[in-house]
């Protein structure tokens, strides 16, 4: 299976038992208003349980979920586009409040995109940041994605018209940072 032990955290496919501290750390206002509006608020167990059970697989997962303290407390994934767009990977994800500010998702991101480009033929590899949401902007500034744009007020949460900022990063441009590493 695939699981990563990072300095911060763990990540591992999702399982069976996920489902009580998934439903308590992801079911939060301040989390809901960064993330799109398919992501449950509240978020009941049974949205837990749908999650875990539509996550379980024994084929390469596309969400992780990032384990600290025995406990899964978040989520890291990517959906690979269609049609023209399918060598790109929409990457997100989310952390429980309590340890925001820890670097968490700055160690997992990187992995994941080495994860995404190792294991299949994506050739891009980007984020969808709502305006404001200046945490998540820089820690994929520090993943060496690129800013590439702003879709003025695209998105709507809350009932407000917010800015989208697009990030991404390139096949070429993780193999020469990877290179210059070496």
């Amino acid at each position: 299976m695939t699981h990563f032990q990072l300095t911060t955290c763990l990540l591992r496919p999702w399982r069976e038992g996920d489902e009580e501290p998934l439903s308590r750390h992801a079911s939060n206002r301040n989390i809901w208003n960064w993330v799109r509006d398919f992501f449950p608020y509240p978020y009941s167990i049974r949205d837990a349980s749908s999650w875990v059970r539509s996550n379980r697989t024994s084929q390469l997962p596309n969400n992780l979920a990032i384990e600290v303290d025995g406990e899964a407390v978040g989520n890291v994934g990517f959906t690979v586009r269609d049609d023209i767009y399918r060598f790109n990977a929409e990457v997100g994800y989310w952390l429980s409040e309590k340890y925001w500010g820890r670097g968490i998702i700055s160690e997992v991101l990187p992995v994941l995109v080495d994860y995404i480009f190792k294991n299949s033929q994506v050739n891009r590899i980007y984020a969808c940041v709502l305006e404001g949401n200046e945490g998540s902007m820089r820690v994929l500034e520090r993943a060496h994605f690129r800013h590439e744009a702003i879709h003025r007020k695209a998105a709507v949460k809350n009932n407000h018209f917010l800015d989208e900022h697009i990030y991404a990063i390139l096949r070429e441009e993780y193999r020469a940072r990877k290179n210059q590493l070496s």
